[in-house]
């Protein structure tokens, strides 16, 4: 039997991102331009099974050229001639349904890997009798041949996303751990190269000496014509002893159909007869421009005028963000991981955020820090509600704060997005899911949940992520701080240090640095929600607004206690910032004891293993605010997990994993060019529902994307052969 984290249970969640509503209200402009960013996003999504694991790629077009050639439900009907239990064939397609949602064979969230839960030689005769192996046997039994095992493997340092010994990942050769990690650090901070689009590969020279590869992710190679910004840093350097050698061209066929799609989006001559810009206004089409730029040169630089455009452009009807973003997965913690939306503007909850956003300056008074460690000026930021259209990469947020450029938000600001719809299926729960509270909380729980939820995301995303300031010198000295002034809270003292001309949050404290700023916001979120002028701008008052707040505190007491799930024993390492915030969080709050929280071991019905958290809805104003606060000036020191009593966090831990239930997976649409307007195609809120929306997802040249990516992840197969 596998080990049921490494499996996606038949039952699990899934849910069809719904927008038909918003899309039908748009203009037939905004359709196309929604279309085109769509088609770019999709294409890019595919950037990130090569970012994953070796055989990801290869599970990928298997499982495609499978579904192309059948439809799940005449592939079921031979699974049953060929020996498949209903169950069986169920767990495969979740488990194809799984690698369509996480772009791999890794959960998104977790990073552990997941296997098919049926037995391999039953799903290795379902493949040899498939019409896709009956028209082309060589190449299907040649990708069996290249993915089959390690579709199937459970070697320790293949069972989570990690480096060298402690897991897999494709950021890096196979050959590099966290000092390779520490030293390519160093040398892309001294050339003023970011990490967020590059690859690091390690190999030895003839003279035995130690030469590290940083590829670019880019169209061009590098020896194609360089701009002025790249000419200097595409070349060989001598640091500390080693040689870096800096090259791009990463991902290039599938980023140059990024760019295709991205140049039909300003003008898309062969869909209407006259030329015709789709990009709403100047701030759209520099957007747009800089963002070609970067995916072309493999220009970081180019991203940023890109983002600071989307930044100056409030409030656009279809709202859009396309790069290498969120560094969550890269083991070392400054690698971004490709992603795009599309997404349509809910402007009912918008309003709400909006008066949030006026409200913002006198609630960052409110926090528990001195007002010096504020932005000099507050900069008032895009906050808007959407309805997601299109979400290309791992995994779908609930929320988003971004840009992630540290010296853009500190200078120029950045946009908050909540994803409507996606709140509205992601966090529905049964009843008799609903695990670790007690009989009396249930209901309460699924009653208020959901706006809980809605609070906790608008001030998590807003003030939490969007307050404080970094302390900055830069390279000719000057300091955007008073250096004789500043007070450092905790010690009482002048403070000792800042960040450095180059230096930014992710490269300085690199593997703690998501976790650390997501416990950060997720505090600055609980602390605020027992505002009653915050609550009333979401429409909540009276016993409703104690409710949820008492429910918003409630989960993410019960969140931290679930955030075991994600914590590895074997390598003492956290899988999931987000989780791992939530961790330490419960255990400040069982910390401030006064009967705040309560944890307690138990036997559930099934005399199995269980647990109950309850909280005191009466000392959160007394006890658990004043614990909050303390902790903000601090946060550090609590993720540690033991076996220590009262709480036995490991035991705890195997409970949560005997009762977890698994993230649910969503069905989006796709778009189709018909005539001179676009349709909107949906499909059912089923695994067989998700299949058929990847299958159908890039009509005009399936084949030919497969083939890319077989051939990328060929090229760069040997840096990956000694961990097989």
């Amino acid at each position: 039997m596998v080990d049921s984290q490494y499996v996606l249970p038949n039952d699990v969640g899934l849910a069809l991102l719904d927008c038909s509503e918003a899309f039908r209200l748009l203009l037939r402009s905004e359709r196309l331009y929604a279309h085109y960013l769509s088609r770019a996003c999709w294409y890019g999504g595919l950037v990130v099974l090569l970012q994953t694991s070796p055989e990801a790629p290869a599970i990928y077009v298997l499982l495609s050229r499978l579904f192309r050639a059948q439809d799940p439900d005449q592939l079921g009907e031979l699974a049953r001639s060929a020996g498949l239990t209903d169950l069986e064939y169920q767990a495969f397609l979740v488990y194809a349904a799984g690698v369509f949602s996480n772009m791999g064979n890794y959960k998104s969230f977790g990073d552990t890997k997941f296997v098919p839960n049926l037995p391999k030689d039953k799903l290795r005769q379902l493949i040899w009798q498939s019409q896709a192996f009956q028209e082309r046997p060589e190449e299907m039994e040649s990708l069996w041949d290249r993915c089959g095992e390690l579709m199937f493997s459970l070697d320790p340092h293949q069972r989570q996303l990690g480096l060298r010994e402690k897991g897999t990942t494709t950021y890096f050769s196979g050959n590099c751990c966290l000092e390779d990690a520490q030293l390519a650090q160093k040398f892309l901070d001294s050339q003023n190269i970011s990490a967020y689009n590059t690859r690091l590969f390690k190999e030895k020279d003839k003279a035995g000496q130690t030469c590290y590869e940083v590829r670019l992710a880019s169209v061009l190679g590098t020896d194609a014509p360089v701009d002025h910004e790249l000419a200097p840093k595409l070349r060989c350097f001598e640091f500390e002893g080693c040689t870096f050698r800096v090259t791009r061209g990463d991902y290039a066929p599938l980023l140059e159909k990024v760019v295709e799609n991205l140049q039909r989006t300003k003008a898309c001559v062969s869909v209407l007869p006259l030329l015709c810009a789709h990009a709403a206004n100047t701030n759209q089409e520099r957007m747009l421009e800089h963002y070609i730029r970067s995916f072309t040169q493999g220009s970081i630089a180019a991203h940023k005028e890109g983002s600071r455009s989307w930044i100056r452009d409030k409030g656009p009807i279809v709202e859009s963000y396309i790069g290498f973003i969120e560094s969550y997965r890269d083991p070392y913690g400054s690698r971004g991981e490709f992603e795009g939306f599309v997404a349509i503007v809910n402007k009912a909850m918008s309003a709400k955020f909006a008066r949030l956003v006026e409200s913002a300056e006198q609630l960052l008074l409110e926090l528990p820090w001195p007002r010096a460690f504020e932005k000099d000026t507050f900069l008032t930021p895009d906050f808007t509600s959407l309805d997601v259209l299109t979400f290309a990469g791992s995994g779908i947020p609930a929320g988003i704060n971004i840009p992630n450029y540290d010296d853009i938000r500190q200078t120029e600001g950045f946009k908050n997005v909540s994803l409507g719809n996606v709140l509205s299926v992601a966090y529905a729960t049964q009843k008799d899911k609903l695990t670790f509270l007690a009989e009396e909380d249930k209901d309460l729980y699924i009653k208020w949940k959901g706006p809980s939820f809605e609070v906790q995301v608008g001030l998590h995303e807003l003030l939490g992520h969007g307050s404080g300031k970094l302390f900055v010198q830069e390279e000719k000295g000057t300091c955007n701080f008073d250096r004789e002034a500043v007070i450092n809270p905790e010690t009482g003292e002048l403070i000792q240090s800042w960040y450095r001309g180059g230096e930014t949050w992710d490269s300085k404290f690199s593997t703690i640095a998501s976790s650390y700023e997501e416990c950060r916001a997720e505090c600055v979120g609980l602390y605020l929600c027992l505002n009653k002028d915050v609550l009333r701008i979401f429409e909540l008052e009276g016993e409703d607004a104690e409710d949820v707040i008492y429910i918003n505190w409630l989960n993410m007491v019960r969140a931290g206690l679930l955030g075991l799930e994600f914590y590895t024993p074997e390598t003492g390492t956290w899988r999931q910032a987000h989780m791992q915030a939530r961790f330490v969080i419960l255990r400040v709050l069982l910390e401030a004891g006064e009967g705040l929280v309560s944890l307690q071991h138990t036997t559930g019905a099934d005399g199995k293993p269980d647990a109950l958290i309850t909280l005191n809805r009466n000392k959160i104003l007394p006890v658990g605010k004043p614990a909050i606060e303390r902790f903000l000036r601090r946060l550090q020191g609590f993720s540690a997990v033991t076996d220590e009593g009262p709480e036995r966090f490991l035991s705890l831990r195997d409970t949560v994993l005997l009762r977890k239930e698994a993230r649910k997976m969503f069905v989006q649409a796709n778009t189709r060019l018909e005539g001179e307007d676009v349709t909107l195609v949906q499909y059912e809120g089923t695994a067989a529902g998700l299949i058929r929306s990847f299958s159908e997802r890039f009509p005009e040249d399936a084949e030919l994307l497969e083939r890319h990516l077989l051939e990328l992840s060929d090229g760069n197969a040997h840096f990956w052969a000694s961990q097989g």
